[in-house]
């Protein structure tokens, strides 16, 4: 186990975050099952409260399915407003224990507590003291996992859900990798699991028993990442502050939309909500992607990228416009439009920094 440097790393991921909020604020959804969204029948799930998971619900599940599942399921409108102070307030937390900070989403993040702002004596205690602040503040319960690495400290935040905690050591690594699925792997999609799973591969055990010659030749560049967390190494730093690799908006329709028009209509709603976006961070990117979902579930995506970031709504319309037509006129009726802007540079007017600075676990 290679330990240059051992870094001390808390992942703290709310329980079930917006269904949470939600039987927090609402007393009457406490205990019950409930989905964030919408009825409809083209609603998708955007989260599910644990009693709704005893039934099989789960994030991205059409509602309809949804329901077959839990005929009793409570649906919520999602409250993102809500979702968002939350989340700023769990943030608050964390930067009273440390600086190095690097949100995933507005549920998690990473945290280097190598250097402890509150002088704890261990990083295990730390991230205690964390979910109990976290649950005194909010009212909302949080998992974290404890490790030496992000890789380590993720899986072991998902080990004791919901409201535990698990520590991983250099000392124990090799045997919790070793029992676990691939498929809980960070960076093993649905794709690279069946992949796996036809070359033997079905545990970490497994994984770590294949040489870095036979997972290159299987996995390409990903093949030195897999060899790397099957001997549990990450290197990878906390980086506050990250830049995002990029941001999109996207809507499915409760009818089909065939006609032209109507489909460029739409798809600009979606540009505007990506521009806006750019324009309260500061934030310019270089490549324009479109994405269309048709009625028989098929997707295609089209990419632009310009010479020079887009500082102007129009070009985003333009470049978006033209990309659109590529695939117009279609026979098929389209189910959802989706816009996104990627390769960001230094972020116009705004930062483009990334911060890098002992506990015992």
């Amino acid at each position: 186990m290679e330990s240059t440097a051992l870094r001390k790393i808390i992942h703290v991921d709310m329980d079930a975050f917006f269904a949470s909020v939600e039987q927090r604020d609402n007393p009457a959804l406490r205990g019950k099952p409930v989905a964030v969204g919408y009825a409809a029948a083209r609603g998708v799930v955007a989260a599910a409260s644990y009693e709704a998971r005893v039934y099989g619900v789960r994030s991205a599940m059409p509602s309809s399915t949804a329901l077959r599942q839990c005929p009793e399921l409570i649906f919520a409108p999602p409250r993102f407003e809500a979702y968002k102070q939350v989340s700023a307030q769990i943030r608050a937390i964390f930067a009273a224990y440390t600086p190095l900070i690097e949100p995933l989403s507005l549920d998690e993040a990473y945290l280097d507590v190598t250097d402890n702002l509150c002088g704890l004596p261990s990083a295990t205690v730390t991230a205690e003291h964390i979910r109990a602040r976290v649950l005194s503040e909010t009212g909302l319960t949080a998992s974290a996992g404890i490790s030496y690495n992000k890789f380590l400290a993720k899986l072991g935040s998902d080990q004791n859900k919901p409201n535990g905690q698990c520590v991983i050591t250099p000392a124990t690594a090799s045997a919790f990798i070793e029992q676990l699925k691939v498929g809980r792997f960070h960076g093993v999609g649905p794709k690279t699991l069946e992949k796996m799973n036809a070359l033997g591969i079905f545990t970490g055990a497994d994984l770590r028993a294949r040489n870095l010659a036979f997972l290159q030749t299987h996995f390409g560049k990903s093949g030195a990442w897999y060899y790397g967390i099957a001997r549990g190494m990450d290197h990878r730093p906390v980086c506050p502050d990250r830049m995002r690799k990029s941001s999109g908006s996207e809507t499915t329709y409760s009818s089909d939309l065939t006609d032209s028009a109507a489909i460029e209509a739409a798809l600009l709603v979606q540009v505007d909500d990506v521009w806006e976006w750019c324009a309260r961070t500061g934030s310019c990117g270089k490549t324009i992607t479109i994405k269309a979902k048709y009625a028989d579930f098929t997707q295609i995506t089209r990419s632009r990228t310009l010479a020079l970031p887009i500082v102007d709504r129009e070009v985003m319309h333009s470049t978006a416009r033209e990309l659109v037509r590529s695939v117009l006129p279609t026979a098929k009726g389209i189910r959802l439009l989706g816009a996104s802007v990627a390769n960001f540079g230094t972020a116009c007017g705004g930062n483009d920094n990334a911060a890098q600075f002992a506990l015992p676990f």
